[in-house]
């Protein structure tokens, strides 16, 4: 099993290379365990781009020298769950481009549990605040676990009502663990650390680059059962969250609002689209029940 992890950990390492490309690389290990895997090799199963060849090269070499030590020095201070672990969530395993592992700080178990994730504008309105307090509470009641990305705006306003009314709470970031984006939120991103859950497929020292955050928008659908949408423009990324949930078959529920103000154009255009119109804790148990 530690060599697994150890293949794993190596493989997040490479550079020039995107998480498609190392499911590739991580299934053709798996049905052709002894063979020694090359960068030739590696590059053609992960189908990595002739642009990148020299990148994925060179990190190639530096990732051979990564020990069973090395991953024990970084298991003192982070944990981690693979797409080959027990412990990874199902529903995340079935999704199109699932994370090969996800670091994590806090409660593991959460995962385990029935989750819900609330997401919204970074801009967001008195509105949308007070349709996260009236919907969040009755939820945490029945033990659902909500799940945001730590964003400004309605994300923060859902992990601090989870808390607040004694339930639990998700935070699925852009970046390694060690880095807290917007800095403003630095307490709120330790006490989730500390009390829930933090997670990121990102290994530490990685900045939250303007890229990853579309990343990161496929694991809160994916881990999520459902996805309730408070406030989005039409095209932002809660919109386009929103839409890879309802390809992935999750429930999406989306909170209409001012069809004249452009934060609640994306909820309306969802609900044309099928997601549930919902203003109420009840029309999200009903579907979950």
């Amino acid at each position: 099993m530690l060599d697994q992890r150890l293949f794993i950990f190596r493989l997040k390492h490479l550079k020039g290379i995107g998480n498609k490309g190392l499911l590739l690389i991580l299934q053709y290990k798996v049905e052709n365990p002894e063979e020694e895997l090359t960068a030739e090799k590696m590059s053609i199963i992960g189908r990595v781009r002739s642009s990148y060849q020299e990148t994925f090269s060179q990190s190639f070499e530096k990732v051979q020298q990564i020990s069973q030590e090395n991953l024990l020095d970084f298991l003192d201070k982070y944990s981690f769950v693979t797409i080959m672990d027990d412990e990874y969530p199902e529903n995340l395993r079935e999704i199109y481009n699932p994370p090969i592992a996800l670091f994590y700080l806090g409660n593991i178990r959460l995962m385990s549990r029935e989750k819900l994730a609330i997401i919204g504008s970074r801009n967001a309105t008195p509105y949308g605040k007070e349709m996260i307090e009236k919907i969040v509470p009755d939820l945490c009641e029945k033990e659902i676990t909500i799940v945001s990305g730590l964003a400004r705006g309605n994300d923060t306003s859902a992990h601090q009502a989870a808390i607040r009314h004694q339930g639990q709470t998700i935070a699925v970031i852009g970046s390694g663990l060690d880095y807290v984006y917007p800095k403003e939120n630095w307490r709120l991103q330790q006490y989730i650390g500390e009390k829930h859950l933090l997670l990121t497929e990102y290994l530490p020292k990685t900045p939250p680059l303007a890229y990853h955050f579309p990343s990161r928008n496929r694991i809160i659908a994916g881990l999520s059962q459902g996805v309730c949408v408070i406030e989005a423009e039409k095209k932002s990324g809660t919109f386009i969250t929103a839409q890879l949930a309802l390809e992935e078959g999750r429930d999406v529920f989306a909170v209409p609002g001012n069809p004249l103000k452009d934060h609640s154009e994306g909820c309306l255009q969802l609900i044309q689209e099928g997601a549930k119109c919902t203003w109420k804790a009840s029309d999200i148990l009903n579907e979950f029940s």
